[in-house]
């Protein structure tokens, strides 16, 4: 049987993860004994300041053995959480990871400090699946909560207890140490470093492997926060979590008198405008490759750093994003490539997706990544989950994971284990361009995700009228580069609008009717395709999954063709004029 690009590129990429496993595994023969092998944490100096916000209600929960992570919970009956099986891989990961401790300090109460103690004593004990514990962005997230949460583990703690916590740091830390040696993937060499680099800031005893996470650490945030801010993976939540640990970590090094590297300093003064571009008005991020609900508390926080008054980045070519402001509307665009296969394990194929609101109001979204269950987060990943076009029910991206040719192949199954559901295959040819007129902002996008496959290019151009009171958008569906002048298969295209639960939609005789709990009303009209409301789901809300509806544009693509369609304002809210 003939090998597509498909499968050569794919036994391209084992080649290489092989290859980098073997050079791991050649360093560390020849590398020197691990430092902490011959060092010992004989105290704790510092405790980090934890950014990220915390409910002490949570402790009341946790106390009556209801414990409830990642969107999923576990009654515990008076047990410890540790000798359950998780309700979700995501839920494990928070568990193992322990940021919740900060949840039982901000109770501040004897009986919180008490428990706090008892499941970091069960999980020192040994209890829990040292296998889910052991993963490097678990442990390493544990590190960092262990130290910034260690107020709460240790007050009142007796002497056997002290030393075992030092103990536990430093395996968390040699553990780290000996994972940067083995090779392990980009974003998990960058978590594992900046938590050495809390460990070497807060512990006595060793400060030897500071200055070698520093290095590593400068080396990773020059490698993987791009010139616009924005990290390779192009996952927002992957940035805010990282920008929670940095801030810290700053302010760390100058708590202990050392000067912080100039790559973690340029790294968080370039990544906190890029938040802002991708901010909405009712304090949440758009919802592109791995963003799902947002802490807006937490949000709001790191954007204090960034200063009250700081306007957003319209233009972030590196990380392709773009935004469109006028009025009171905001429009935020994907218009970049795939990320590299190493990065991309929460990468959606959302390519000239948008969203769009009106003040604090969200109308048109993506379903956004949901917080547990691979089913669910592998079809929040599909095209179909964005507001943009899909061609004949496929993707744009092609994912690793259940299915496709790879599914009895012993080489895919290593690969997938090592990198999880990565995009093998996405947009590679993305071009975007943006004008500024006093009339309108316009940005123009085009990708070839779909020419593999049916020889298909889209483009998509959106007219912000500089009132903020119209959207207009065209979609265009070209031959492919080369497949000029042939006959294309005919294909089914639908261009899906997904809207934010909040939104009533009705059908008028004009087109269809959008409705605000606030009052503003907008008119939606397309010409070239039939239109259709359709039933969707909202992955993104901060109480889980909710049932919302979406607007189809349904054609048939066998030629060269254009869709156009507009959002415009009928109604402002009670209290604000129409524009």
């Amino acid at each position: 049987m003939a090998w597509g690009p498909d499968r050569w590129r794919f036994y391209r990429l084992v080649g290489r993860e092989v290859a980098r496993v073997a050079r791991a595994a050649s360093a560390r023969l020849t590398a020197p004994p691990d430092v902490l092998a011959r060092v010992k944490v004989t105290g704790l100096v510092i405790a980090p300041h934890d950014l990220r916000t915390a409910d002490a209600t949570f402790a009341d929960d946790m106390y009556a053995g209801l414990f409830v992570f990642a969107g999923r919970s576990l009654a515990a009956s008076g047990g410890s959480p540790f000798d359950y099986a998780p309700p979700s891989p995501e839920w494990a990961e928070v568990l193992y990871g322990f940021g919740w401790l900060r949840h039982l300090r901000a109770a501040d109460t004897a009986l919180a400090r008490a428990n706090a103690r008892a499941f970091v004593a069960d999980f020192m004990a040994g209890r829990g699946d040292p296998v889910l514990a052991r993963r490097t962005p678990v442990a390493a997230r544990r590190l960092i909560s262990f130290l910034c949460q260690s107020p709460l583990v240790l007050e009142g703690a007796d002497h056997a207890f002290y030393q075992a916590f030092l103990k536990a740091v430093a395996r968390g830390a040699q553990q780290l140490e000996r994972d940067l040696r083995r090779g392990v993937p980009p974003q998990w060499r960058l978590l594992a470093a900046v938590a050495l680099c809390y460990a070497g800031l807060c512990c006595e005893g060793i400060q030897p492997i500071l200055r070698r996470a520093t290095r590593i650490l400068s080396r990773e945030l020059d490698r993987q926060i791009l010139a616009d801010g924005g990290h390779r993976s192009r996952d927002p939540h992957f940035a805010m979590e990282l920008l929670l640990d940095l801030l810290p970590l700053r302010q760390s090094y100058l708590s202990r008198n050392v000067e912080p590297p100039a790559a973690l300093i340029g790294a968080i003064d370039r990544m906190l405008p890029l938040l802002r571009l991708l901010r909405h008005a009712d304090a949440s991020l758009s919802h592109f490759n791995g963003m799902g609900a947002t802490a807006a508390d937490q949000l709001a926080t790191l954007l204090v750093y960034d200063g009250a008054l700081a306007r957003p980045l319209m233009h972030a070519p590196n990380s392709g994003y773009e935004r469109l402001e006028a009025g009171r509307v905001v429009v935020v665009a994907d218009v970049g490539p795939s990320p590299p296969l190493p990065y991309s394990l929460n990468a959606g194929a959302g390519c000239l997706s948008f969203e769009m609101s009106s003040g604090p109001l969200r109308i048109v979204v993506n379903c956004g990544l949901p917080a547990s269950g691979p089913d669910l987060r592998r079809i929040a990943r599909s095209t179909a989950a964005h507001s943009t076009a899909t061609i004949a029910e496929a993707s744009s991206c092609r994912f690793l994971g259940p299915g496709g040719w790879w599914a009895e192949d012993v080489a895919a199954d290593w690969l997938i284990r090592r990198l999880g559901p990565a995009v093998l295959r996405g947009p590679r040819t993305v071009n975007s361009q943006r004008t500024e007129t006093e009339e309108a902002l316009v940005l123009a996008g085009r990708h070839d995700g779909y020419g593999p496959d049916f020889g298909i290019v889209h483009e998509r151009r959106w007219t912000l009228q500089a009132d903020g009171a119209r959207l207009d958008g065209l979609d265009n569906f070209l031959r492919s580069p080369g497949r000029e002048g042939t006959r294309l298969r005919p294909q089914e295209v639908a261009v899906r609008f997904h809207l934010h639960p909040a939104i009533a939609v009705r059908a008028v005789p004009e087109g269809l009717e959008l409705a605000s709990p606030l009052g503003e009303v907008w008119l939606f009209a397309a010409e070239g395709a039939s239109t259709t409301i359709e039933e969707s789901v909202y992955f993104a809300g901060l109480t889980g999954a909710r049932r919302t509806d979406q607007i189809a544009l349904h054609l048939r693509v066998a030629a060269d063709t254009a869709v156009t369609w507009s959002f415009t304002r009928l109604a402002a809210a009670p209290g604000r004029p129409a524009a």
